[in-house]
């Protein structure tokens, strides 16, 4: 396979097509490379337009989600970036390269382990990866955030990570269940005061902790 290649078709062919013009965010994920961050046994799958399993459940989300991703949170070369689910750690690299500071948490040792070397190799040392479960509250090294990116979905919205923005901060966040999500942008633009916009639809796996709960039938 001819990587720079592939990665110039996932770009061209999937992610721009996808409505994600924004070109920092175009070039990020163009150098970037991806298969670096997938397990080795689905290398073959690194550039193709879908979740590729990492174990415990869990897939890496789909290029064209993670470049939605990028370009709604507009990501500022200062911002400080709290990520929610580490996974693979690509996403994490893609939000280093722009911002000023990207703190990840997974609530998998292994995933944030493995993720720690291709960013090393990266020369990415913009990057605190910490094993806990962020669905407990998460106050972490810097308290408040310009960018929170959740890389799970959550059933029901619930307010605890929009708590956790700068005033201009924003957050990522699909919500519902499946076949039909939602993914939303949240901006704080005020003490106590949120705008909430609907992106796109899509699906990805609960956030531990934010699972709807089990329905009873009498």
């Amino acid at each position: 396979m001819n990587l720079e290649q592939a990665r110039f078709n996932m770009v061209e062919q999937q992610i721009r097509p996808w409505e994600v013009l924004d070109p920092r965010v175009l070039s990020v994920m163009e150098h970037t490379p991806r298969e670096r961050f997938v397990p080795e046994s689905q290398r073959m799958l690194a550039y193709a337009d879908l979740e590729v399993p990492l174990g415990h459940g869990e897939s890496m989300m789909r290029p064209t989600v993670e470049g939605r991703l990028l370009q709604a949170l507009d990501i500022q070369p200062r911002d400080v970036i709290l990520e929610v689910g580490t996974g693979s750690g690509y996403l994490t690299a893609c939000l280093a390269q722009l911002g000023s500071h990207v703190e990840s948490v997974d609530i998998h040792e292994d995933f944030t382990r493995t993720a720690g070397q291709p960013l090393k190799d990266l020369q990415l040392r913009n990057v605190n990866l910490v094993t806990g479960n962020a669905a407990e509250g998460w106050s972490g090294r810097h308290g408040l955030y310009d960018v929170i990116a959740v890389t799970a979905s959550m059933a029901r919205y619930r307010e605890d990570f929009e708590r956790q923005l700068n005033l201009g901060g924003r957050l990522f966040v699909v919500v519902g269940e499946p076949p039909a999500m939602q993914a939303m942008l949240v901006i704080r633009v005020g003490e106590n005061d949120f705008s909430r916009h609907g992106l796109f639809e899509t699906c990805l796996k609960p956030l531990q902790g934010f699972e709807e709960p089990p329905r009873f039938v009498f």
